[in-house]
């Protein structure tokens, strides 16, 4: 919600959503204006190896282990779906063999992990698959119990942003 209060609303929480789906638009578009001109090999392995890589490992040791998971994973995963990780990926591609068109794979994986799915980089504090935390039900029923009050912030407009 801002730098001293990290939990989102779910209104706030579309709006981002929002925000990484135009990047997921533009990047689609992009990379479908120019299909004739995609390599497809690199285009498959670059939208595969963030998953294959920071993802399907942790997934595969969350279920063996139902919900216990070492910090490991956490890190995997969240280095692999770092828009700053990734970005230098792509800027060390062009560096060693030029731009291409089949690296918007990338950003199409990103911000349709976050447009489409809701997913962004995994907290330690929460489980590897999303389930609702404690705190967040309690932070939920304070701040609307704080919002119907005439509480902290801007007045309710219809919906909790």
């Amino acid at each position: 919600m801002d730098t001293k209060n990290l939990f989102m609303t779910p209104v706030t929480a579309r709006l981002v959503r929002a925000e990484y789906g135009l990047g997921l638009v533009v990047a689609a578009v992009a990379f479908l204006t120019h299909l004739g001109e995609v390599r497809w090999l690199p285009a498959i392995a670059l939208f595969l190896y963030i998953d294959l890589i920071g993802y399907i490992p942790g997934a595969i040791q969350y279920r063996r282990h139902k919900g216990e998971l070492s910090k490991t994973y956490y890190i995997l995963y969240n280095v692999m779906h770092s828009l700053v990780v990734q970005g230098l990926v792509i800027l060390a591609w062009i560096w060693l063999w030029g731009f291409e068109w089949a690296l918007l794979a990338i950003p199409i994986h990103l911000f349709g992990d976050r447009a489409l799915f809701g997913n962004y980089l995994k907290p330690f504090g929460v489980r590897f698959e999303p389930e609702i935390h404690q705190a967040y039900r309690r932070f939920r029923s304070d701040f609307e119990a704080a919002e119907t009050a005439g509480g902290h912030g801007a007045k309710r407009l219809g919906a909790m942003t």
